[in-house]
């Protein structure tokens, strides 16, 4: 892989001598994120491939153009996982493109998000230097907040060669359960259950029943099950249709707002139909209101909206900036990237 390396190293700098804008391409399983801009393609479909696995010091390396699935099924042969449970969106979903997107699983508010398992990093920066970030091991902390500051970023600040993730066993056992309330009973519902010593790793409502995932030992499931009662599912459907938008409340082409508030929040007073997530802390909102309205609403519950699917290309995407968070954004672009030539108006309209 290392002559595929140089040759993507060689089309960065050749773009930055022309300054010639670059959109960075993997699986494209996540193109619905942003607004396409002006620039050449630079593809990393060919740059897959496990680079390292130490299944007994929970570390794995591979390419960013690895395929999602793939390292998934490569952990899952040695009873390992993916402990942010990422979304695919596709079936060409890649590492690369996971981690630029920064997107966790409804299993976030009880194991940590996709941030908090990224070890190191190797990317092309702006000037097409190869750069190495952090380590494979949680000891070495060199660059570990820099490899972070990738994660999410929608590859603006460079180009990802290799990731290196902590991975986790999996559970041992797991129950699916579900308990019919109103909105305002399973608000109060997730609350308490997020605050009680349970094995979860799931808690949701669909605007008829909460929806809770247990995970862990078996004693420690069984006893949870035993102590919630409820109706029990014989498969985790509910959850992987949530997690890749395949349940019914994301059908149809009306926008899809993607909200993150503190959990205890109110029902958030907008028209159209919500499910909630993460304990009450995500809330997936299907509205024709307008983008100022629901930036508004969030700011005042100290949230963030971002809208994250829509018919309209031209839409304002995600919620502005403060001018101090939006100088610091802009310091960072300017540090990694002082041209501006990687997907620009991708993570913000002016970088």
């Amino acid at each position: 892989m290392a002559d595929l390396s140089e040759a993507i190293q060689q089309q960065v700098l050749l773009a930055v001598e022309n300054q010639q804008p670059l959109n960075i391409v993997s699986g494209n399983s996540k193109s619905f994120l942003y607004q396409k801009q002006a620039g050449d393609t630079l593809s990393l479909h060919e740059h897959r491939g496990i680079v390292s696995y130490q299944p007994t010091e929970l570390v794995v390396t591979a390419f960013a153009g690895t395929k999602l699935k793939d390292l998934q099924d490569m952990l899952a042969e040695h009873h390992q996982r993916l402990p942010f449970d990422p979304p695919h969106f596709g079936d060409n979903a890649t590492l690369g493109g996971t981690i630029a997107a920064g997107l966790s699983g409804s299993i976030r508010p009880f194991t940590g998000s996709a941030r908090d398992y990224v070890l190191g990093c190797k990317i092309i920066n702006g000037k097409g230097q190869i750069m190495q970030f952090g380590g494979q091991v949680m000891k070495n902390v060199a660059g570990y907040d820099v490899s972070r500051l990738m994660v999410g970023a929608m590859g603006s600040l460079g180009v990802f060669l290799e990731i290196s993730l902590k991975v986790l066993p999996i559970p041992a056992s797991e129950c699916y359960l579900s308990q019919p309330r109103n909105t305002h009973d399973a608000l109060r519902l997730m609350q308490t259950l997020a605050s009680q010593n349970l094995p979860l790793s799931g808690l949701a409502y669909d605007g008829e029943a909460v929806h809770i995932r247990l995970s862990g030992a078996e004693a420690a499931v069984r006893a949870a099950r035993q102590k919630l009662g409820g109706e029990q599912h014989a498969a985790d459907t509910f959850w992987r249709q949530v997690n890749e938008q395949q349940y019914p409340f994301f059908d149809g082409k009306m926008p899809l707002w993607r909200v993150s508030v503190p959990p205890a929040t109110a029902d958030l007073p907008l028209s159209g139909k919500q499910l909630f997530d993460w304990a009450g802390g995500l809330r997936w909102i299907k509205t024709d209101e307008t983008a100022e309205k629901i930036f508004k609403l969030a700011s005042r519950y100290h949230g963030h909206a971002q809208l994250f699917r829509t018919p309209d290309s031209k839409s304002l995407r995600r919620q502005p900036l403060s001018s101090g968070l939006k100088n610091l954004h802009l310091q960072l672009k300017h540090s990694f990237d002082p041209q501006g030539i990687f997907n620009r108006g991708q993570l913000y309209p002016d970088f």
